[in-house]
């Protein structure tokens, strides 16, 4: 008899499932496309839509990931194929906003200050 639920051998096999991140159920992955295809076609997206899939990408780094590249793409729809843009956003390096960038520093402060910045919401789950 297979045992299934979080402690099923079965699932630990699994070379998608990961402990510190499990895979998204079919229902809310697809809902998550969905909106993140809304999000990069530039199509008004529901405020409730928005809430449920920024809670979900905290509670998920599969769906955060999914969530940033729509943003990336929908900041830059002429992304080329294979292009360095393209690279970074398949390996999903960098903020997506890009008001967020910086293009240089003025003096050692400004760089000290820049390495000060606050960690993340989900700086506890990255490896």
């Amino acid at each position: 008899m297979i045992e299934w639920g979080l402690r099923s051998p079965f699932l630990f096999a699994n070379k998608y499932y990961q402990r510190d991140k499990p895979m998204l159920s079919p229902k809310y992955r697809l809902r998550l496309e969905t909106i993140c295809e809304k999000i990069v076609a530039g199509e008004t997206v529901e405020l409730s839509e928005m809430i449920w899939a920024d809670k979900l990408a905290k509670a998920n780094r599969s769906a955060g990931e999914m969530l940033r590249r729509a943003r990336r793409r929908s900041l830059n729809p002429d992304m080329p194929e294979g292009g360095l843009d393209d690279f970074l956003n398949k390996l999903d390096l960098g903020d997506p906003d890009p008001t967020n960038h910086r293009t240089g520093f003025k003096d050692g402060d400004d760089i000290l200050e820049w390495f000060r910045n606050d960690k993340p919401d989900d700086w506890r789950q990255r490896d």
